[in-house]
C-alpha cells in the first residue's frame, strides 16, 4: 500500500499526518500517541492510513523543541492537535478518534475526559491515573499517582519488574490522580494484555468502566488477552520482552508469551479498526 502523507507545521513539526492515496476523502480522523520513550513514531499511523483513516502521529516530549521530561504536561497542546485535525479538509468529522498505548493511552483518556470533539478512544494498556508528572488544563491540575520503588522486584535475568510500584488511585491522596473519565463523551475500547508487567492495565480498565457506569455513561468495551504483554503493536511486529524504561532509568520487563502476544496483536488490530469505523462513521 502506498501512502500520500504530508508533514505539516504544527508545534515545530511535532506530528505527521497520514492519508491514504487509494481513496478519495474525507476520512475518519485519529490522533495516535505512544508511550514515554517514543519521540515521534509514525509506523502505526501510516499503517492505519491504508485502512481508510486520516491519522496524526503526535509527539509530546523528547522531540525537537518539545520538553525533554514529563514533569509538567499541558493538555492545551493536545487540544490544539485535536482542533487541527478537526479542521483538516481530509477529516470528515464531526468528531475524531484517539489511539494511545501505555502513557499515550493514559493521555488519550485525559484528552477524552477534558476536551471536546472526541468521539471514540482506544486505550491500549493505559492507566486510569495520571502517571509521572503533573497534568495541567486551564485552571485544573491532575497530580501524578504516588509510587514506592521499594516494591520493584528483580527477575532472575536481572531485569526490573515494576508491576507493583505505583500506588492505587483509589486510596488516600492518590485519588486526586484518577482521571475524571465520567466527563468524557467518547466511546471507549480498552485493549488489555493480562501479562502486562508495566502496570495493572486490567485493573485500570475495570476501574474506568466502573466510574463511567456509575455516572450514567456508556459501558466501555474491554478486550483482555491472556499472556499478552505491555506493548501490543500492529500484527507481525516482534514482541518486546524487555527494554530501557525512560522513567525508571534501566531495563524493565514488559511481560508476554511470544505466541499469545502475537495472536493478541493480530486480533487487537482488527478490533480497533472495527471500533473506529463504527464510531467515526467510516466504511468497514
Amino acid at each position: 500500500m502506498a501512502f500520500d502523507y504530508t508533514a505539516e507545521s504544527f508545534r515545530n513539526s511535532s506530528f505527521f499526518c497520514f492519508v491514504s492515496s487509494k481513496e478519495p476523502g474525507p476520512f475518519p480522523g485519529i490522533v495516535d500517541i505512544y508511550g514515554v520513550g517514543s519521540g515521534l513514531l509514525e509506523y502505526r499511523a501510516s499503517l492505519l492510513a491504508g485502512k481508510g483513516f486520516a491519522v496524526m502521529a503526535l509527539a509530546y516530549h523528547n522531540y525537537e523543541d518539545l520538553p525533554k521530561g514529563l514533569e509538567i504536561l499541558h493538555l492545551e497542546y493536545f487540544e490544539e492537535a485535536v482542533n487541527y485535525l478537526l479542521d483538516h479538509p481530509q477529516v470528515k468529522g464531526p468528531g475524531v478518534g484517539l489511539l494511545g498505548s501505555s502513557k499515550g493511552g493514559e493521555l488519550c483518556l485525559s484528552m477524552a475526559s477534558f476536551l471536546k470533539g472526541i468521539t471514540a478512544s482506544v486505550i491500549i494498556n493505559g492507566s486510569v491515573a495520571n502517571v509521572g508528572g503533573t497534568l495541567h488544563y486551564k485552571d485544573e491540575i491532575l497530580p501524578p499517582v504516588g509510587l514506592d520503588s521499594n516494591r520493584m522486584r528483580v527477575t532472575k535475568d536481572g531485569l526490573a519488574d515494576i508491576l507493583d510500584v505505583l500506588n492505587s488511585p483509589l486510596e488516600g491522596a492518590d485519588q486526586k490522580s484518577f482521571i475524571p473519565v465520567e466527563r468524557a463523551e467518547s466511546a471507549f475500547l480498552f485493549l488489555v494484555g493480562l501479562d502486562d508487567h508495566n502496570w495493572k492495565s486490567e485493573f485500570y480498565a475495570n476501574e474506568a468502566s466502573k466510574r463511567l457506569q456509575a455516572h450514567g455513561r456508556e459501558q466501555p468495551q474491554i478486550i483482555c488477552y491472556p499472556m499478552a504483554g505491555h506493548y501490543i503493536e500492529p500484527p507481525y511486529f516482534p514482541m518486546c520482552r524487555a527494554s530501557l524504561h525512560t522513567l525508571v532509568g534501566g531495563p524493565v520487563i514488559w511481560g508476554g508469551e511470544p505466541r499469545a502476544h502475537a495472536m493478541a496483536q493480530m486480533d487487537a488490530w482488527k478490533q480497533l479498526q472495527t471500533f473506529f469505523h463504527k464510531h467515526l462513521g467510516g466504511e468497514k
